[in-house]
């Protein structure tokens, strides 16, 4: 049987390594030194060049989401434009709700 693999990121590479989940979580990036960030074993890491999709995951990271399976197979809604983070943000702020929670909402009221 396989060990099961998780997903780390660098934000300033942009690069997402896969690597074996051994309890702790501490990686340093193979590129820069930089410390890695664990974002969970659902991660799908956008394109390289793709600097919007980079700049979302940024935002998503920095709030403290990460993209660990849930019981139904997957981490659930995760925005993928700057402009969802922005009417997320609009909608944090205007009703006081946590910026992390209304990021991972699917539909706004």
């Amino acid at each position: 049987m396989s060990h099961a693999k998780t997903s780390y990121v660098c934000l300033p590479c942009r690069a997402s390594y896969k690597q074996r989940c051994t309890g702790d979580h501490d990686r340093i990036c193979p590129r820069c030194t930089q410390p890695l960030i664990h974002v969970g074993s659902a991660f799908a890491a956008p394109r390289r060049r793709d600097t919007d999709a980079w700049r979302t995951l940024s935002v998503l990271l920095h709030a403290g989401i990460r993209f660990h399976k849930s019981c139904c197979g997957g981490p659930g809604y995760r925005p993928r434009t700057m402009s969802e983070v922005r009417e997320r943000m609009a909608y944090a702020r205007i009703t006081g709700e946590s910026f992390a929670r209304a990021l991972v909402r699917r539909n706004l009221p």
